[in-house]
């Protein structure tokens, strides 16, 4: 695989055996700014005032989302948990290709890099503030103690891995998220909003980014609340 320019001049990979980019050819940087950082943890944060945030993200891809929120929370002072799960994490020496750096502070860039091996088996800690992992198995097979506070919701469209939409593993998914919890995601179908309302979300359709007309934002419901 090759890192390929997109719109906004940041890069992205195709991933030949899924048929699709990891990342909008619209704008990568773009993109993981608008859906998963503006819409997705800064929403979460701004209405829950907390001075800790943990977030799953379902598809850790390139690490894009991951370092863009990284950065965010470091800038806030705000301590950030994150696990990002992916079935075929890319190696290192493509990673250092992405030309991400462009786009964070040069020592979230650095420790990054610098924990990636370590974050694949047993979690690294990027910084003072920042911990996280790659949990290296399918999203139905990943378990966890602890609940999060917001899920990125990146898999690849549903035209390409229909079992990464599928009921199953969006209840899955839901339940590893707290109650008032924020589920975001770049696409929204009428089978994603049924979805989610049946598992107990209020959901929003919000601005998508270039090249979506929308997304979908879902805020998991307290229990007994209707």
């Amino acid at each position: 695989m090759e890192f390929v320019n997109t719109s906004d001049g940041s890069k992205t990979l195709f991933q030949e055996k899924v048929g699709e980019h990891y990342h909008s050819k619209h704008g990568a940087v773009v993109e993981s700014k608008h859906v998963f950082l503006t819409a997705g943890l800064q929403y979460y944060v701004d209405r829950n005032q907390q001075d800790e945030v943990s977030v799953l993200e379902v598809g850790f891809g390139t690490g894009l989302n991951f370092l863009i929120a990284a950065d965010w929370c470091t800038q806030k002072a705000l301590k950030f948990n994150y696990v990002g799960v992916e079935t075929e994490p890319l190696p290192l020496t493509l990673l250092k290709q992405s030309g991400y750096n462009a786009y964070v502070a040069d020592r979230i860039w650095e420790g990054f890099l610098t924990g990636y091996q370590q974050a694949l088996s047993e979690g690294s800690q990027l910084n003072d503030l920042v911990s996280y992992r790659v949990a290296c198995n399918p999203i139905l097979a990943y378990t966890a103690s602890e609940k999060f506070d917001v899920v990125f919701f990146d898999a690849f469209a549903e035209i390409h891995q229909p079992e990464m939409w599928s009921m199953e593993t969006l209840a899955h998914v839901a339940d590893l998220l707290n109650p008032g919890g924020v589920f975001v995601t770049y696409a929204i179908t009428g089978n994603l909003k049924r979805a989610m309302r049946s598992l107990g979300f209020d959901i929003e359709k919000v601005p998508g980014a270039p090249g979506k007309r929308e997304m979908l934002r879902a805020v998991k419901r307290a229990v007994g609340k209707m």
